[in-house]
């Protein structure tokens, strides 16, 4: 099964505490939008999220970085569909430079990671 990617940039909104972090929760929110889009695929409808098997919280985001959600289905039931999840920062903000200085990372890295169980009811499956 391809992979599918959202990648976007962490705004002032996003942050959660002091220094511009943003709340971990939110790679939670972006494995959902990859997870609904991955069953929209792959069976012409947005399912339901069942529940998260693992999650690791590996790395900080703040508010200006730019982050890539991966999102993959590694197992099909009968209406589940099992995911696993990516969360990679690939540009970070440099506020200690300016207030909007910024840098492309060479080496992406990996803040968070998860997988994951979805259903889709038998009778919304169109594929």
């Amino acid at each position: 099964m391809e992979k599918v990617m959202i990648r976007m940039r962490l705004s002032a909104h996003q942050a959660h505490y002091g220094g511009g972090l943003v709340d971990g929760a939110f790679n939670l929110q972006l494995f959902g939008d990859v997870a609904t889009e991955l069953l929209i695929k792959n069976d012409g409808d947005e399912g339901l999220f069942r529940a998260y098997n693992n999650v690791e919280f590996l790395a900080p985001l703040y508010a200006g970085d730019y982050v890539e959600a991966y999102g993959w289905i590694t197992k099909k039931g009968n209406t589940s569909r099992t995911m696993e999840f990516e969360c990679y920062k690939v540009i970070t903000s440099r506020t200690d430079l300016s207030e909007s200085a910024a840098e492309v990372l060479q080496e992406k890295v990996l803040v968070c990671k998860a997988s994951g169980t979805c259903i889709v009811p038998k009778d919304k499956q169109r594929y």
